[in-house]
C-alpha cells in the first residue's frame, strides 16, 4: 500500500497565532526514512519565545531548528521532539520506533542519520522528554558537579526538573529544586530532589543553575552562591533584558557565571563526543517511568493551535505538552 505523499503540520502563523497547515513530502531515496510520528513534544521555554516572535533578529540563523521551515518571526514550522515509527526505509529500521529533532507534523521523511532508535525500555510517549533531557545532560556537564558539593537549580520546569533530578544521582551532591510555584514539591519529592520556595532556599552554595528563564531567577541564583562559587545559566531570554548589580558580592566573593547552551557540546567532551553520542545517552536516561510526571498534559496536533496561547504564554506553568496523532495509529 502506498504511504500519503502529504502530511499536516502545525506553523507559527504571526505572533501568538499558529494554525495547521497541510505538507508534501519529499520522494523517499535509498538513504532516507519515511517517519509516521506517534507524539511530538512542546519545548515550552524555546517554542513560546518561537511562538511569541521573541528570538532577536541577531540569532534568527543559531537558533533554526534541524528541519525548520520558514523563517523568523513568522511565518515558521519550529520544534525539535518528535517519536514516530519508520514506515519505509532500510530493513534495520523499517517498524522501529524513533526520535528525531523534527517540528509538529504527522509525517515526514529525513536522511537515516537523523532518526535514533529508542531503546527498549524507553516508550514513545515518554522519549518526547529526549530533547529536554539532551540540554539537561549539556548543562550538568558545564556544571560539573562534584563529589559532595551543594547546587540548587533556580527554576522547575522541564529543563531544571531534570538537572536536578540527574544531580542528585551523583554521589554526595546535596541538590536543591528552587520555585516560586511551592506546588512544584510534589514533582522535586518524586524526582529524588529537596525542594525549596525562593525565600527558604539554602545559602553558600558551590554551585548553581539557573533555568527559569526569568531574570529574577538569575538575581536570586547568585545570591545563594557562597564563595568562588559558580552559576551556569541555561535560561535563553530571547529580546528580553535582565539586569544584575555585579558591585557587591559578585566582586568581593569572586562568583562567576558561564553561559550553557546545548547547540555546543563543551569544550573537554569534544575530543570523544559528538551529538549523536549526547542524544544517544539521552534517549537511555529516560528509563525511569517517575519522569512521566514531566508530560503535564497531551492533546492532538488539530487542537493544538486553540491551545497553544495559553500553554505558551506568560504565566503557563505547563511542563511538556505532548501532541498525539492517533490518526496515524
Amino acid at each position: 500500500m502506498p504511504l500519503p505523499e502529504t502530511a499536516q503540520a502545525f506553523w507559527v502563523t504571526r505572533p501568538g497565532e499558529g494554525e495547521i497547515r497541510t505538507a508534501s513530502l519529499d520522494p523517499l531515496t535509498a538513504d532516507h526514512v519515511h517517519v509516521r510520528a506517534l507524539y511530538s513534544g512542546v519545548s515550552r521555554g524555546t517554542e513560546s519565545l518561537v511562538f511569541n516572535a521573541r528570538v532577536p533578529e541577531s540569532e534568527y540563523a543559531r537558533m533554526r531548528a534541524p528541519f525548520q521551515d520558514g523563517e523568523f518571526p513568522a511565518p515558521v514550522k519550529y520544534g525539535y521532539c518528535s517519536v514516530g515509527v519508520v514506515e519505509q526505509g532500510p530493513k534495520a529500521l523499517l517498524n522501529a520506533h524513533v526520535f528525531c529533532l523534527y517540528p509538529h507534523q504527522s509525517r515526514y521523511v529525513v536522511p537515516v542519520e537523523a532518526v535514533l532508535p529508542l531503546p527498549d525500555n524507553v516508550p514513545a510517549e515518554r522519549a518526547v522528554l529526549t530533547a529536554n533531557m539532551e540540554t539537561a545532560v549539556n548543562g550538568v556537564w558545564d556544571a560539573n558537579p562534584r563529589l559532595g558539593e551543594t547546587l540548587c537549580v533556580v527554576g522547575a520546569g522541564v529543563v531544571g526538573a531534570l538537572v536536578a533530578y540527574l544531580c542528585a544521582r551523583i554521589p554526595g551532591v546535596n541538590v536543591h529544586l528552587i520555585d516560586i510555584d511551592p506546588r512544584r514539591q510534589s514533582l522535586a519529592q518524586a524526582l529524588g530532589v529537596n525542594f525549596a520556595t525562593p525565600d527558604s532556599a539554602p545559602q553558600e552554595q558551590d554551585c548553581v543553575i539557573h533555568a527559569s528563564g526569568h531574570g529574577e531567577g538569575l538575581k536570586l541564583g547568585l545570591s545563594l552562591l557562597g564563595r568562588e562559587g559558580r552559576l551556569i545559566e541555561m535560561s535563553w531570554f530571547g529580546e528580553g533584558e535582565t539586569s544584575l548589580s555585579l558591585g557587591g558580592a559578585f566582586h568581593s566573593q569572586r562568583l562567576s557565571i558561564k553561559a550553557s547552551q546545548v547547540g555546543q557540546l563543551p569544550a573537554p567532551m569534544q575530543p570523544r563526543w559528538d551529538y549523536r553520542r549526547r542524544l544517544a545517552l539521552a534517549l537511555r536516561l529516560l528509563d525511569d517511568p517517575v519522569l512521566d510526571q514531566l508530560i503535564s498534559g497531551e492533546c492532538t496536533l488539530e487542537k493544538f493551535p486553540a491551545l497553544a496561547p495559553a500553554l505558551l504564554g506568560p504565566g503557563s506553568r505547563a511542563l511538556c505538552h505532548r501532541i498525539a496523532y492517533p490518526d496515524n495509529d
